[in-house]
């Protein structure tokens, strides 16, 4: 089977102030790079941008609208972290299609990956932490609308996913699993149905075993028919804007867990890459890559040999 990946050239088109915290142009180095190791051009699907009424699945009308006209105030961008340009509403309109379109894949397919997403600072009504919308609510409320009755967004960014958490807590049927860093952004955490906030000095392989143990239990109580797998890399011991210490090694580690995990109990993945902040792109692009290797070995791809940890 060959594994479908989603991405647009939008995803890194956005001019951003000099020395800005967000590397923006990590999802073109990522793509470049996996085109480099073999991957056939073939292989990556292109979402549809949304058309602005459809983030209304998700988000409030008002701040839809003031965002996407450039109405919303100076505070509330600075609280988002982007200037406004419609750059940044035309590459997030993609974005959050192409983690939808990650979701229809993987329930097609079993397994899909999407070399953007993981915007789950986006509250209701307003934006975070470079998060305009919030892709994985709005990617779950999706497959809701298409029969899936139960899904678990399992969040390993090493930021608690606190709009997720928001938006969803009154959702029974949508589980969220947040397991991050305790004293990091944001600084007020909302509550998760299971979150695991993590001291900065855990060790590998306590943090692979609470991540195995949190897994396990909800793939067996939930038995969801989805997981959306946020599998950001900031965690690692040298990110800019993350406070754990796991190598390249643990980050294969992790994600090979979770893949395998979900494939022994026949369940669909939808993988978005999530947070990595290093201005280093290179650097940070063998992070991301490690999702790839794990996804690829587990469809026996030769092309997962060739990327390095």
């Amino acid at each position: 089977m060959t594994l479908p990946l989603v991405y647009h050239p939008s995803y890194s088109a956005l001019m951003l102030p000099e020395r800005h915290r967000y590397p923006i142009g990590k999802y073109h180095a990522l793509q470049q790079q996996l085109l480099a190791l073999g991957v056939p051009a073939s292989q990556f699907q292109q979402p549809k941008p949304l058309q602005q009424h459809e983030l209304e699945l998700a988000h409030c009308p008002h701040y839809i609208d003031a965002l996407c006209s450039g109405q919303l105030d100076g505070k509330a961008m600075r609280r988002i972290g982007f200037p406004w340009s419609k750059q940044l509403i035309a590459r997030s309109l993609a974005s959050i299609a192409g983690t939808r379109l990650c979701a229809e894949l993987a329930l097609q397919h079993g397994l899909a990956l999407h070399l953007s997403g993981g915007y789950h600072h986006a509250f209701y009504d307003q934006g975070s932490g470079f998060c305009l919308f919030n892709d994985l609510v709005f990617a779950a409320k999706s497959m809701q609308q298409q029969g899936v009755k139960r899904l678990l967004i399992f969040d390993l960014d090493v930021h608690q996913g606190d709009g997720t958490a928001k938006m969803l807590a009154d959702n029974p049927d949508i589980i969220t699993c947040s397991v991050h860093c305790d004293k990091n952004f944001p600084y007020y955490k909302q509550q998760s149905d299971w979150d695991l906030s993590l001291p900065a000095t855990i060790s590998e392989q306590d943090y692979l075993t609470e991540v195995e143990q949190a897994l396990s239990c909800l793939l067996n109580w939930y038995q969801p028919e989805l997981v959306l797998y946020d599998a950001g890399v900031d965690c690692h011991q040298q990110d800019e804007l993350g406070h754990l210490q796991l190598s390249t090694t643990a980050l294969l580690q992790r994600d090979r867990l979770v893949l395998q995990s979900c494939r022994q109990h026949q369940i669909p993945v939808a993988a978005v890459i999530g947070g990595g902040y290093q201005r280093d792109l290179a650097a940070l692009t063998k992070l991301h890559l490690q999702l790839f290797k794990a996804a690829l070995e587990l469809e026996n791809n030769l092309i997962a040999s060739k990327i390095k940890t």
